[in-house]
């Protein structure tokens, strides 16, 4: 196993890219022939803490309404996909030169995880009230559905990417720590 693989797997990317999609060698975020789709784990544990943060924050400034919180939850992931879309584009010297509607096509689509951690959440908004929730406990119902996605898209990485048992059990737990820091400062500020 790579040195850096350890870290790759704990952050949830098991093709071992560092955020932004760049690899630990050759290619520098410039997509490479043949390359096999592959679910951006990294982006999809990056957008659940993204999504558990935008719940959390909300409580700061009282309680919201189940489809502003849904927009917010929804716009904010959008909003977080553009910005790590334009980023890879424009982050690399290289990028300026093979600038195409493909090439932002194919960043767009590797990047779309991030946006798509939204959708749990903003799920768990919208059926709250047939499960009979408040306001108050939608929002924690919402946080739940955001770090339980966080801590299973870490998970499922590192299995996919071979990793022993051990490395397993740290990833989990190392996205679980960090989605109960979110949980704690949602008590926080509460």
């Amino acid at each position: 196993m790579r040195s850096g693989t350890a870290g790759a797997i704990l952050w949830g990317m098991a093709d071992g890219t560092r955020p932004g999609g760049r690899t630990d060698g050759s290619g520098r975020g410039i997509p490479q022939p043949h390359r096999e789709p592959q679910t951006d784990y990294g982006g999809a544990v990056y957008g659940s803490l993204q999504a558990a943060s935008v719940v959390a924050g909300t409580a700061a400034f009282g309680p919201f309404p189940r489809l502003g919180l849904v927009l917010l939850l929804l716009i904010t992931g959008l909003v977080f996909w553009m910005a790590h879309v334009y980023a890879r584009l424009v982050g690399d010297l290289a990028s300026y030169r093979d600038l195409t509607w493909q090439r932002i096509r194919h960043v767009a689509g590797d990047e779309w995880p991030i946006a798509q951690a939204a959708v749990g959440p903003a799920v768990a908004v919208v059926i709250s009230p047939l499960l009979g929730l408040g306001v108050a406990a939608t929002a924690w119902f919402a946080l739940s559905v955001a770090v339980a996605e966080q801590v299973g898209w870490a998970c499922y990485a590192a299995i996919r990417a071979g990793a022993s048992r051990r490395l397993v059990v740290l990833s989990t737990l190392a996205n679980l720590v960090l989605g109960l820091i979110i949980v704690v400062l949602k008590a926080k500020l509460h």
